[in-house]
């Protein structure tokens, strides 16, 4: 093997996960895997701006780690504009994550005109928005990465939520193929595919009973929670992940390819 394939110099790998002096956007920061995600970055020390359509929610996470609160609709032209313009009075902005989603649930044939478009809305609209306008104030700040979270629906059937699988499943498409158009602008871009996690909504939706139905069939041995998500897109914020680009990470404790169906929300 020649010396260009394995340089004498090792690199600090901690110190590639670190995140200081860096500006990093979550958009649904309000809750869940979003206020994980902002404590596992302002831990690795970023500072970030949380943004979320509740205003007094990300105000609570972003006083948990001395961060910034922005109220926007992340669904909104506009709104998004001005997120990311607030965003970089706080500094260049280098990373995005982007949590966004709710899972409408219910047969193909209930979905009319109106349900189909809301699904799509919620769950792809701001992807693209993100992509737009947070892609170019991250190649404008030199580069970075943004990181979505898709859904293991995304790629695998799940009762009651084949709509809801197919927006996700085009946020991963979307996603992965950006990370190529907007590559030689020095930004990655990847998705994280939960299985399921007990989130606090979904934990609040169902019953005890449900959960130990569900939690039998992963191979873990329980769902996962909004931390073990979090750890995965520090992962991908950071230089830590510096060569990974367009790809799909799933997090389900082994689940794979089938999902168990779920009475409502979001995993």
């Amino acid at each position: 093997m020649s010396l260009a394939a394995d340089p004498d110099v090792v690199p600090s790998y901690p110190g590639l996960l670190r995140l200081d002096g860096r500006t990093v956007v979550v958009l649904g920061a309000g809750a869940g895997m979003g206020r994980q995600s902002v404590h596992a970055l302002a831990q690795a020390g970023a500072s970030v701006v949380c943004v979320d359509r509740e205003l007094d929610l990300a105000a609570v996470v972003a006083e948990e780690v001395g961060g910034h609160a922005v109220g926007a609709d992340v669904t909104d032209r506009a709104a998004m504009d001005r997120a990311f313009a607030e965003a970089a009075g706080h500094g260049p902005v280098t990373g995005v994550v982007d949590v966004v989603g709710m899972a409408l649930m219910g047969a193909i044939d209930e979905f009319d005109d109106d349900r189909w478009d809301q699904q799509f809305a919620v769950c792809l609209r701001h992807v693209l928005l993100t992509v737009q306008i947070g892609g170019a104030a991250v190649a404008n700040a030199g580069g970075g990465a943004l990181v979505f979270v898709g859904s293991g629906s995304g790629d695998a059937y799940c009762p009651g939520q084949a709509v809801y699988g197919a927006s996700k499943a085009a946020v991963h498409r979307l996603a992965t193929s950006a990370g190529r158009e907007l590559a030689p602008r020095g930004v990655r871009v990847n998705v994280v595919a939960p299985g399921l996690t007990r989130t606090p909504r979904l934990d609040a939706a169902l019953p005890a009973s449900a959960w130990t139905d569900y939690e039998r069939r992963i191979p873990r041995g329980r769902a996962g929670t909004p931390a073990e998500i979090a750890g995965p897109i520090l992962f991908l914020i950071s230089e830590l992940s510096a060569y990974v680009n367009g790809q799909v990470l799933t997090v389900d404790g082994g689940l794979g390819g089938s999902l168990p169906a779920l009475g409502t929300a979001e995993p």
